[in-house]
């Protein structure tokens, strides 16, 4: 058996997964070895739902050794992560680095055209939820910056009496909305329909 890497025969990576459910490592195996994954290029994982999700050298194995044109043959979609998000960011992972993925219960194959489209679906959806997570990170990171993020926030009645107070006793506007964290646009209108309803 050749083990060369980068050669022109692409090779099937069998990956098992086991995480406390129905479905055991060997049987997955079995599978895999039933639809001709040689056991030697069989990657397995004993992962559960509180593992970190870098608790996987199996799977950072089979990458490792993946060429671009190999095909990952896998038990059941499932398998790909404990997960929706895990199991589309795997999937992305393959896409990306030109690895095929062959799941035998869904009879899912990237060698046919639908398979393929599949597979391209789950890589966008993963792309797509790792777009929305870098921009809310980006809007947190923005809010944690600003003074005020879109509408102005009002002030109870309460702050209203004590910006009164400190207005009386001689502090300046900018200062008081400073102290109550709003900005002086917000203060001077508060402050002016207070006066308005006396």
């Amino acid at each position: 058996m050749s083990t060369t890497l980068g050669g022109s025969n692409p090779y099937q990576l069998g990956y098992a997964r086991a995480g406390g459910d129905r479905y055991s490592l060997e049987a997955q195996i079995d599978a895999l070895t039933n639809v001709g994954v040689e056991p030697a290029r069989i990657y397995s994982d004993k992962t559960t739902a509180a593992s970190a999700s870098t608790d996987r050298p199996g799977w950072a194995a089979l990458l490792a050794y993946a060429r671009p044109g190999d095909t990952t043959v896998i038990a059941g979609i499932d398998r790909l992560g404990r997960s929706g998000p895990e199991v589309l960011a795997s999937a992305l992972e393959l896409s990306r680095r030109r690895i095929g993925l062959r799941s035998l219960r869904e009879g899912l194959d990237t060698s046919d055209p639908v398979g393929a489209m599949i597979v391209g679906v789950l890589s966008s959806l993963a792309e797509l939820d790792e777009e929305v997570g870098a921009r809310q990170a980006r809007s947190t990171v923005g809010r944690s910056h600003a003074t005020s993020v879109g509408r102005p926030r009002a002030l109870s009645a309460a702050q209203v009496d004590v910006a009164e107070q400190m207005k009386a006793a001689g502090r300046s506007v900018p200062q008081i909305a400073t102290e109550l964290g709003v900005s002086r646009a917000t203060l001077y209108r508060t402050l002016a329909e207070r006066r308005a309803t006396r």
